[in-house]
């Protein structure tokens, strides 16, 4: 018989059986995954094929890294173009200085940004037109990049024989304060509950998954969809751009570069929430239904398990009935979150993080990560990266 007080865990269950079994069908896919990408060497047959594209806005604090990393690819790279947006902190001088030691870069400054434009995709599709015919491959690269020697040969050499068109890595993450050690991974995990995991290959092109900080396209089929065109307005530019060319029938790859990339994004839990925050939604790449329906998801398996099971555990019903049930559910949940926090540790680096022990209580921070995907995902950013939109 249902009673008052099974309405809710029955209205609690109705929402979380299916996107538990939703979440279950795209974690069992896991074992089949493409192993994550070890450094490779170049040879002859790809001497000369990647042209590398940097978009940068005043990065002087960070940029050093990258550059330093791809002065250490070898002669996969043709040519280094770095688009500054008129920077005013010295990023266009860091760059010339090593200019000096390796040709291979050049700086150029991009057109004033039109209307309906977003300031990255510009950048970037600005350094497409300058990079040249000669190269096969396309290569976007973020300043908050570290690239390890190798990255580059590993990615291409990969791209050819998967037979991808277009491919991105996800990175090791650095962290360095303990706030960020804490929200920075559950807003990750944010986006394993979403999408198959990195090196499952997607064929739905509304399900594709990329990452801009690294971000390979065969330079013919960037030409194709003129460029960063698709993606002029969108403040996940990576995602949008990607799905668009997977649904012109190209095939894209989202995989593991852990080993051969570290990224440092933001500096403390404050600017992680608000910077990585307002795109991590992904609605500019996604139909309204979907937002809605991962926010769902979301909230079901990653958002409720631990407000509902902390409570229960302070009475647990001692005989079968739906509150058991709801409450079995939820620790099984639990399991599956900690486990995916086992699996992710090693897409950190947190040798040098202060507090870095609170990675592990990261699920604690989980509703303020679902709560961060619902507010980003009822407004458009005004302002990103240093410049404000309309």
């Amino acid at each position: 018989m249902i009673t008052y007080f099974n309405i809710i865990p029955l209205l609690l269950l109705s929402l979380q059986i299916p996107a538990t079994a939703i979440l279950l069908s795209r974690l069992l896919k896991g074992p089949g995954r493409y192993p994550p990408l070890q450094p490779q060497q170049p040879t002859p047959e790809i001497y000369g094929s990647v042209s590398v594209v940097v978009p940068t806005l005043n990065e002087a604090l960070r940029i050093t890294p990258l550059l330093t990393g791809l002065s250490q690819q070898k002669e996969e790279v043709r040519e280094i173009i770095v688009v500054d947006s008129r920077s005013t902190d010295g990023t266009a001088d860091i760059v010339k200085s090593f200019q000096k030691q390796d040709s291979r870069f050049r700086v150029i400054t991009d057109d004033p940004l039109p209307k309906n434009w977003v300031g990255r995709p510009w950048a970037l599709h600005n350094g497409f037109l300058f990079t040249s015919e000669d190269s096969e491959w396309f290569l976007g690269m973020d300043a908050d990049v570290q690239p390890h020697p190798g990255l580059i040969a590993s990615l291409v050499k990969t791209a050819i024989a998967q037979k991808y068109d277009l491919v991105s890595l996800s990175p090791q993450f650095i962290l360095k304060y303990p706030g960020e050690c804490w929200l920075q991974p559950a807003l990750l995990m944010t986006l394993l509950y979403r999408f198959d995991p990195t090196g499952i290959y997607t064929e739905a092109p509304e399900r594709v998954m990329a990452n801009g900080q690294c971000f390979l396209c065969k330079r013919s089929v960037l030409q194709s969809v003129e460029g960063y065109t698709s993606a002029k307005s969108s403040f996940c530019d990576d995602v949008t751009l990607a799905r668009y060319i997977a649904s012109q029938g190209f095939k894209v790859g989202f995989l593991d570069g852990a080993k051969l990339l570290k990224v440092r994004m933001y500096e403390g839990a404050l600017e992680t929430w608000k910077e990585w925050g307002r795109s991590l939604d992904l609605k500019d790449a996604s139909t309204p239904a979907q937002t809605w329906s991962d926010i769902w998801l979301l909230t079901s398996v990653q958002g409720l398990p631990l407000i509902i099971v902390l409570p229960s555990l302070l009475n647990i019903p001692t005989y079968p009935s739906i509150s058991f049930v709801l409450l079995a559910l939820n620790m099984f949940l639990l399991v599956i979150r900690f486990a995916l926090l086992l699996a992710i540790a090693p897409s950190y680096d947190r040798k040098n993080a202060k507090g870095g022990w609170l990675f592990w209580l990261s699920p604690l921070a989980d509703i303020l990560a679902v709560i961060r995907i619902f507010l980003s995902a009822l407004r458009k950013p005004k302002e990103w990266r240093g410049r404000t939109y309309s």
